[in-house]
């Protein structure tokens, strides 16, 4: 469970995305991918995710060139795992796709989150009910 000081960084975070994470969540925002419902800088955990879709339980990072750092590329892992254990699942988005391929992005994402979500129930049955031609008519023929 996040704590208040996760919940106060995530705020701040959220007034201070990335170029890329700005660009990503215009096409997200407002049930913007196939009405999927995405949050952005929401935090789990110890985490704060970039981009979150509860329903699918679908976590997507937007990851600049200091993610391919040996180091950050470990802290990456360790995360991922976590939050897999949780049962979220990771999607890393690189930066430059988000920028040059930002299509192919959204559509990766919302086959992703679509897969995830859960199917809705079906409708409730409805019973069909013979109607009578007048009052006193019991639909049997005399």
């Amino acid at each position: 469970m996040p704590d208040g000081k996760s919940y106060e960084r995530a705020k701040a975070f959220r007034k201070a995305l990335t170029p890329p994470e700005a660009r990503l969540w215009c096409s997200l925002k407002g049930r913007g991918l196939r009405g999927l419902r995405f949050r952005k800088q929401h935090p789990i955990g110890p985490y704060i995710l970039d981009l979150f879709c509860a329903e699918a339980l679908l976590a997507v990072e937007v990851d600049g060139s200091t993610h391919q750092q040996p180091e950050q590329a470990t802290r990456d892992r360790r995360r991922t795992e976590w939050l897999g254990g949780q049962g979220i699942r990771v999607v890393r988005i690189a930066a430059l796709d988000v920028k040059n391929e930002l299509e192919g992005v959204l559509a990766f994402i919302a086959r992703v989150g679509l897969e995830r979500r859960p199917a809705a129930p079906p409708p409730p049955a409805r019973r069909l009910r013979r109607r009578a031609t007048s009052p006193s008519d019991d639909g049997e023929e005399s």
